[in-house]
């Protein structure tokens, strides 16, 4: 049995009548840039994710920018995130002029420790980044808390977690300013690139929409100088077709990581990252750590399982962050977790057979590494 990561094909096939649907009417509207199908997701965006407002933007890494941006990050500031997650989270730290200042992981979850937020904190610091991997959220609580106690802003990275809940509270009510991706590959994902910063703040939602659009309200007026990330009408109407989904597909994903999870339980070397309690993970990706990952990737492989690493090197021994001279065992558990993480295929449209197929394979492999 071949079983890939993820099967965007599968998920179209079983939507295509919505879908084809949804994009002829933007190719009979001409709505090709803003309009209405832009604005249309963007109201169902916001309410699905219980908030006042939500801007539509080009991709993910826009989204961490503008929303930094439209909380007064600047050059001269610095912004605490975490080493263990794609570079875009930095990035955008990086392209609004402020610099990265990283702090380490929680063992079990993966996701900041606010305890090493409170220490990194400096003169300088004007915001914090939390990521909320795998879709699994992080501990928003304390992070909000030390958050206000120290006058600082929040822009929480979404980007794996859409329907995720902390406490009762959907993620994308939890900061200043809440960024999303909707890369193909994400559990709302688009046919391209696109993005979206959710907020209550309507300071926020208009200086986004304003910095998105060359940093105007209305045609040749400009308020401020801004970019091109606007959403396009094409990227909305799949979108609205997707988010309608959403809420089962996601049932989907949380039922195949507990059966994982199941599976996989009282086998030796091999653990899941954990869920943390009161929350609703999303599982993005469903990861297990093992001190055999190499040879456990290999090994599921050559049985047709497909697998990835996220993220197979932290952020601050990367070569495009070498300038900050941070030295290896900076950050040990991210460190650790880079080295012993293996994401295994996880997607709504996967088959008991298929799920059973991977897990008896993991713990196969893992036995016989």
């Amino acid at each position: 049995m071949n079983v890939p990561f993820a099967d965007i094909k599968t998920q179209y096939d079983t939507i295509r009548g919505e879908i084809d649907a949804a994009i002829s009417s933007v190719l009979e509207h001409s709505a090709f840039i803003g309009g209405e199908f832009v604005n249309a997701f963007e109201r169902e965006f916001a309410n699905y994710c219980r908030v006042e407002y939500a801007v539509g933007v080009s991709n993910g890494t826009d989204a961490l920018r503008l929303a930094l941006l439209a909380c007064g990050v600047g050059p001269g500031d610095e912004v605490i995130t975490v080493p263990n997650t794609f570079i875009a989270t930095a990035e955008a730290i990086s392209m609004v002029g402020a610099r990265v200042r990283f702090v380490d992981v929680e063992p079990g979850t993966a996701t900041m420790a606010p305890e090493g937020f409170r220490t990194a904190i400096n003169e300088r610091t004007r915001a914090v980044v939390p990521v909320h991997l795998y879709g699994q959220p992080a501990d928003m609580n304390p992070i909000l808390g030390i958050a206000r106690e120290h006058g600082l802003k929040v822009v929480a990275d979404a980007a794996q977690a859409h329907g995720a809940y902390y406490d009762g509270q959907s993620v994308g009510a939890l900061g200043d300013a809440v960024a999303f991706s909707f890369y193909p590959g994400k559990n709302l994902g688009a046919y391209g690139d696109a993005g979206a910063v959710v907020t209550d703040d309507h300071r926020i939602a208009e200086r986004v929409a304003m910095l998105r659009d060359h940093g105007r309200k209305h045609k040749y007026e400009h308020q401020v100088e801004g970019f091109n990330c606007r959403l396009d009408g094409l990227q909305a109407a799949v979108l609205s077709v997707k988010l309608r989904h959403l809420e089962r597909w996601t049932e989907r994903r949380r039922w195949i990581a507990s059966c994982y999870t199941d599976l996989l339980r009282g086998v030796k070397g091999i653990t899941p990252v954990e869920q943390r309690p009161g929350t609703r993970a999303v599982y993005h990706l469903f990861v297990v750590r093992t001190d055999k990952r190499d040879a456990l990737r290999s090994a599921l492989e050559t049985r047709g399982v497909e697998t990835g690493i996220h993220y197979p090197i932290p952020l601050h021994l990367q070569p495009a962050y070498a300038h900050l001279r941070i030295p290896k065992g900076s950050y040990p558990v991210s460190e650790s977790l880079c080295s012993r993480i293996l994401s295994l295929p996880i997607y709504p449209e996967m088959s008991e057979e298929q799920i059973r197929f991977v897990a008896s394979e993991t713990a196969t492999a893992v036995r016989e590494a």
